[in-house]
């Protein structure tokens, strides 16, 4: 199994040298959309790309968290090759899960005024731009779904489950009766994303086993996602300090979490992909997955939250141990 790590935040380096996001970042960033956002300048590439190889892999098989399990091994070719194109089908449902149930709703709250922090134009026109990369996104990973259920011709599929990252948002705000807070998880979960997405989304860019255009599709989306992840920084240092103590104090609070959801490695999705492809004996391969060291987070590299929590002051008050996340494997 493999974990993903990012020396490198959304494209730059996140090391102490780099010079601080300030509020000249947003008109920079929002000056450059034009010429930066893959659907002014890539949106033909993706129906003018490369022959769909059989050959090929539709996802990097060492990111199925159980491929090196006997159990898995022992499947037929056929039968493995089918697990591997659901996982592909299953990650770009979670993208989309992601941008239309999490991201959108968060960037349309932001530009509505929900919360405080936002409101100069150059925000507003900010986070329009990053609204219209995000719905931009799933038209992309759409696309991708339809090309491969037709090229490989699959003749059925599970009903994913929302990715583990959703459901744990679900879950909170479900327990949670106050709007604000609600909002606040919102925007936590879409700004722990947004930062942090690059791991999984390079890894994938530059993998050459995969059909080329899987490849092609996370490159122009963590093009994009370099220009997000600065954005909602700068936002983050805008909102938090006219938060309420109260509301701060949750944000402190909740921020582990929302890492964790991010990062963590999907384990009622996973049984759904092996039981459609036929593979036995599921539940030992996912518990013996699970015991193996690491097992529960495929991101590990969150240096770009912690970044955040040292420009937003808090660094000292979030209880999570960042060190211990950044030397995952990597293939």
């Amino acid at each position: 199994m493999t974990s993903l790590t990012a020396p490198e935040m959304n494209g730059s380096p996140a090391g102490p040298e780099e010079s601080s996001i300030g509020p000249t970042t947003l008109r920079r960033l929002a000056a450059a959309w034009p010429r930066r956002a893959t659907i002014r300048t890539d949106m033909a590439t993706l129906h003018d790309h490369e022959r769909y190889d059989p050959a090929l892999l539709d996802y990097p098989q060492h990111l199925l968290p159980f491929a090196e399990h006997p159990d898995f091994l022992a499947a037929s070719e056929d039968q493995r090759r089918l697990v591997n194109t659901l996982g592909w089908l299953a990650y770009n449902e979670r993208v989309i899960a992601a941008e239309e149930h999490v991201a959108n709703p968060t960037f349309a709250m932001l530009a509505h005024g929900d919360l405080p922090g936002a409101e100069s134009f150059e925000a507003k026109e900010a986070v329009q731009q990053a609204h219209i990369d995000e719905t931009w996104h799933t038209y992309m990973h759409m696309l991708a779904v339809q090309r491969t259920r037709e090229a490989r011709d699959i003749p059925g599929e599970p009903a994913y489950v929302h990715p583990v990252t959703n459901r744990t948002l679900y879950r909170l705000c479900d327990e949670s009766g106050d709007r604000q807070q609600r909002n606040l998880l919102f925007l936590l979960w879409t700004a722990v994303g947004e930062i942090s997405v690059n791991a999984y989304l390079d890894l994938l860019a530059r993998d050459r086993t995969i059909q080329p255009l899987h490849a092609h599709i996370n490159h122009l989306h963590a093009r994009d996602e370099a220009a997000h992840g600065p954005v909602l920084l700068e936002l983050m240092k805008e909102i938090f300090p006219r938060l309420d103590q109260s509301s701060r104090d949750f944000v402190i609070r909740m921020l582990p979490d929302a890492i964790l959801a991010f990062g963590a490695e999907d384990y009622e999705l996973w049984p759904q992909v092996l039981r459609a492809s036929g593979i036995g004996r599921v539940d030992d391969i996912i518990g013996d997955t699970r015991s193996l060291p690491g097992s529960e987070l495929l991101v590990t590299d969150f240096s770009g939250v912690a970044r955040l929590c040292r420009e937003l002051g808090i660094e000292d008050r979030v209880e999570f141990d960042f060190t211990t996340l950044t030397a995952g494997r990597q293939e």
